[in-house]
């Protein structure tokens, strides 16, 4: 309680940067996000002194799963005040912010052109927040608590990949310095291309984060920009890598990126994804290679990377537009990085797991290790990317049933559980597609995918492992 205490003030001093935005443009909701600073941090502070404690201790895995997941309802539950003062719904309110902190992007807000810059730039923070992590913020507090953080970083995260520091406490201060580095140069770079500041800002916060919120209902279409476009390519692309590479790279280990196989993978599906697409668009539409290249790499970087911007509505490409999207909706970026979905360390493995069976049933008495970068890849490595995929495939299928249930349509409802649970932001169709929102959706189908995110963004098992009942014998 103490860790989430600590957070919960964090969260509160952090709203009074949206109110003081709303203060110095002379719009009367700053008192909403003061007031929303008080109820957050007031909690906390309650929290963190009736659990005070001398004693040290460290956090055991078990318990870094339950605090993990009490972090990723909790927050969000906090965050979703200041969307109270548009009037909407708590479970409206609480969509937007789940959306926020597990960098998913859908909105269940119309009319951004014409909202206060505070509530605009809430938005955009709560998902900077999300992108690397509430839990390494936790891990920054919990050492001044007395409480070791790393099993809460295992609990997170599905990185498996080479560390580049030992210690825990550098590893989280060069991830945040890195972080912070890119959001900066992001921002320049969409300044320098037209956008104005505060949109560059709040732009280059959601590119990174790999979290898609905008402050145009028209996404980053309304800017029209083939320039900021390619921009937002590069970064996005930056945000689905691991953060780990780019702390190597400024260590002297350069090297490093292109030896991690996920990561040429990564950058080789989506260079053939766009090149190919973008083929098959000049032709079908007649329009420019170099335009229908810009097009497709990038709304297929902004779903791959699971950013979730927009600059067109790709479902009106066709069938095969509709049906390609759909499957880039699952792939994700690297592990390690701010994206979500499946992953390709996940696919990576996978394919190793698929070649080798072919090569056992051609020679029954062959024996061959797998191996990832040169190594031989541990044995409990393949049956967890296995049973991952597995429930990933039936949490989504258990999601849809259920909005089906709810009276949402096949398409929507299919589209909406994917993008939850792959924290993409945009679904198909006319209600919930890349031209669409979530608003029109009924309040339980919007808790549902709420929950969906949050399983998504914790990659399920960190969840899902509370409800079994073995976890609970200490």
């Amino acid at each position: 309680m103490q860790v989430i205490g600590a957070l919960l003030v964090v969260l509160g001093g952090t709203m009074l940067l949206p109110a003081l935005t709303d203060l110095q443009n002379g719009a009367p909701e700053w008192r909403v996000f003061v007031l929303s600073s008080a109820v957050t941090a007031g909690t906390g502070l309650l929290l963190v002194l009736s659990t005070r404690t001398t004693e040290r201790s460290t956090l055991r895995l078990k318990q870094a799963f339950l605090l993990t997941a009490a972090v990723w309802t909790v927050i969000p539950a906090f965050g979703a005040i200041p969307f109270l003062g548009l009037g909407i719904s708590y479970a409206d309110a609480f969509f937007e912010s789940a959306s926020g902190f597990t960098t998913t992007g859908s909105t269940v807000l119309v009319g951004l052109d014409e909202l206060p810059r505070g509530i605009l730039l809430w938005r955009s923070v709560l998902q900077w927040i999300g992108g690397v992590g509430i839990i390494v913020l936790a891990m920054i507090i919990m050492p001044f608590l007395g409480v070791g953080g790393m099993q809460l970083f295992r609990a997170e995260s599905s990185d498996r990949s080479e560390k580049v520091l030992a210690r825990s406490s550098d590893l989280v201060a060069w991830i945040a310095a890195v972080y912070g580095v890119l959001t900066l140069l992001c921002t320049l770079a969409y300044a320098a291309a037209g956008m104005t500041f505060f949109d560059a800002l709040a732009h280059a916060m959601t590119t990174l984060s790999t979290g898609g919120y905008s402050t145009h209902d028209a996404s980053f279409g309304h800017f029209q920009s083939e320039a900021l476009e390619w921009i937002a390519v590069v970064f996005m692309i930056c945000g689905g890598l691991p953060l780990v590479l780019f702390i190597a790279a400024i260590r002297g280990e350069p090297g490093r990126i292109g030896r991690d196989p996920q990561t040429r993978w990564f950058l080789i599906f989506l260079a053939a994804v766009s090149f190919l697409a973008a083929v098959w668009l000049s032709l079908r539409t007649g329009i420019a290679f170099d335009d229908a290249m810009r097009l497709v790499a990038f709304n297929a970087v902004s779903v791959v990377t699971t950013t979730g911007y927009a600059s067109v509505d790709y479902t009106l490409w066709g069938p095969f537009a509709v049906g390609l999207f759909f499957m880039l909706t699952f792939v994700g970026g690297c592990t390690g990085s701010t994206a979500g979905g499946i992953k390709i360390y996940r696919f990576v493995i996978l394919f190793q797991v698929i070649k080798r069976q072919f090569r056992m049933l051609a020679s029954p008495s062959r024996l061959e290790a797998m191996k990832y970068a040169g190594a031989r890849i541990p044995e409990d490595v393949p049956p967890s990317v296995l049973a991952f995929l597995t429930l990933y495939v039936a949490t989504t299928a258990a999601v849809t049933l259920i909005l089906v249930l709810l009276g949402l349509d096949f398409v929507t409802a299919i589209s909406s559980a994917a993008t939850a649970i792959s924290n993409v932001g945009p679904g198909l169709g006319e209600i919930v597609g890349p031209a669409g929102n979530f608003s029109t959706l009924p309040d339980m189908a919007k808790s549902v995918l709420a929950v969906a995110m949050i399983l998504g963004r914790l990659e399920l098992f960190t969840v899902l492992i509370l409800l079994d009942p073995g976890y609970w014998r200490w």
